[in-house]
């Protein structure tokens, strides 16, 4: 039993090792020769894997710059957080910590990543999709949190902090990375809150 569980565990490591390489191969070549110009197949021979393998990883290649493990960080962040505490404090404090461990590893990618979105028509035109459903994560944790059903208020506050977040992402991209994101997130947050 223990064996098998180990294996999975290893098969599951080696997957997610196999994820990551794909992604950092891609984003190179993404940034090297544009988005338009890179095929699925360069990624997959930079990474040494088959295109096969790819398409088992990422099922297009959009997905290779969107999909990460960052949305469920921070729904569980935000389900940890304390009893009684405002929602959108909720969501800012959660995702906060989220950039925080999220940054401390991963920051030359999430800017890479961002700056790509930010800058190529056929990401950034999906971008509203991707938004949408880091929303309704966000709306569902909260509920979660609050031991209720999503309704629309807490979809507002989600899509609202979800905006926020885009913003100062955006924000942090045209600064070419120079400004601190979580200080340009606190600053998103504060213009919610401020907004009448």
């Amino acid at each position: 039993m223990t064996n098998q569980a180990g294996r999975g565990g290893l098969r599951e490591q080696r997957k997610a090792h196999t994820r990551r390489t794909i992604q950092e191969h891609a984003l190179k070549l993404f940034l090297g020769q544009g988005y338009d110009a890179t095929t699925v197949e360069q990624i997959a021979a930079a990474a040494g894997v088959s295109h096969m393998t790819f398409f088992r990883h990422f099922p297009t290649k959009e997905a290779v710059v969107e999909d990460d493990d960052y949305d469920p960080l921070i729904a569980d962040l935000v389900r940890a957080r304390p009893d009684g505490e405002d929602p959108l404090e909720a969501l800012r404090a959660a995702l906060l910590t989220g950039l925080d461990a999220v940054l401390a590893t991963d920051r030359d990618a999430v800017y890479a990543r961002t700056r790509l979105v930010v800058t190529t028509p056929a990401l950034r035109a999906r971008q509203w999709h991707n938004t949408a459903a880091t929303g309704d994560l966000l709306a569902t944790a909260l509920a979660e949190r609050e031991r209720r059903p999503v309704d629309l208020r807490l979809r507002v506050i989600a899509a609202a902090a979800t905006a926020a977040l885009t913003t100062a992402l955006t924000a942090w991209v045209e600064g070419e990375g120079a400004d601190d994101l979580r200080s340009l997130v606190d600053q998103a947050f504060a213009a919610l809150r401020t907004a009448d």
